[in-house]
């Protein structure tokens, strides 16, 4: 069922459905068949920010709840061949649509006739800005025309740039301590023999041989390894924020006046 709103303006701003039910953005701006002067295609702004525009036929659209439905999914309009906004549309532009839509070029409704005769007849078909009737001039406004202007709308998104993550392993490495040992040692003493020992001392046959032991003992280091822990380690994150600069190109309109002479009073 194709669109039969005459009035490009009812089409301004409208949320364009695809076939599968998604949005695909929405109308900024309406192409008019120039015999008939009904909206015959619309300009579709879609992706981030609507920076990407994409033609498509309102013969195979529909209104509904206020949204403009058209049997086409993403795919589609973001393939579809480009076309200048700012130029007219051209009978081979026409062509080149229609065959990416499938859409036969004749047939009732906004489409042409039939192609051959609208080749023939080097006939454009012209975009109109979609809010004629409610704010630029035109034959049902005053007479005071609007100025617009494209603005760089900035946002961010979140996307993971990296991971971090916590691994043990084990090293072995030499650790060197003092530790004070002792030993024993022979040392020779010697007494003289008085009376209160001669007993002792001439006890036994007078000349003899024999010996005496002495055990000593000597202290050795010795080494015991035990685990213990010593600290937790965990990961944490912080956000930081820093500047970035962002550019990208935007558009804005001009007014420039011909035929009118400058006052005093302009200047």
């Amino acid at each position: 069922m194709a669109v039969t709103i005459s009035d490009p303006s009812e089409l301004h701003g409208m949320t364009v459905i695809g076939q599968d039910g998604k949005r695909l953005g929405k109308v900024d701006g309406v192409y008019l068949d120039n015999e008939t002067q009904r909206p015959a295609w619309a300009a579709v702004k879609s992706g981030m920010f609507g920076s990407h525009v994409s033609l498509v036929p309102l013969a195979a659209a529909d209104t509904a709840d206020g949204d403009l439905k058209v049997p086409f999914d993403e795919n589609a309009l973001s393939s579809a061949p480009h076309h200048d906004p700012d130029r007219e549309l051209s009978a081979q532009d026409e062509v080149e649509l229609f065959r990416h839509y499938g859409v036969p070029y004749g047939g009732e409704g906004v489409t042409a006739p039939d192609a051959t005769d609208r080749r023939a007849a080097g006939t454009d078909r012209g975009r109109v800005d979609t809010a004629v009737g409610h704010d630029t001039s035109g034959p049902t406004t005053d007479d005071a025309m609007t100025r617009s202007e494209e603005h760089l709308r900035v946002g961010t998104e979140t996307t993971e740039v990296g991971r971090a993550r916590l691994r043990k392993y084990v090293v072995t490495e030499n650790v060197t301590q003092t530790v004070p040992v002792s030993h024993e040692e022979v040392r020779i003493e010697r007494e003289p023999v008085t009376g209160a020992d001669l007993g002792d001392a001439v006890d036994g046959p007078s000349i003899s041989e024999e010996e005496h032991e002495v055990t000593l003992h000597a202290e050795r280091p010795v080494t015991e390894v035990e685990a213990v822990p010593v600290e937790r380690i965990r990961l944490g994150k912080e956000t930081v924020t820093e500047d970035e600069q962002v550019s990208g190109e935007v558009r804005k309109e001009q007014i420039e006046t011909s035929g009118v002479q400058e006052s005093d009073r302009d200047r």
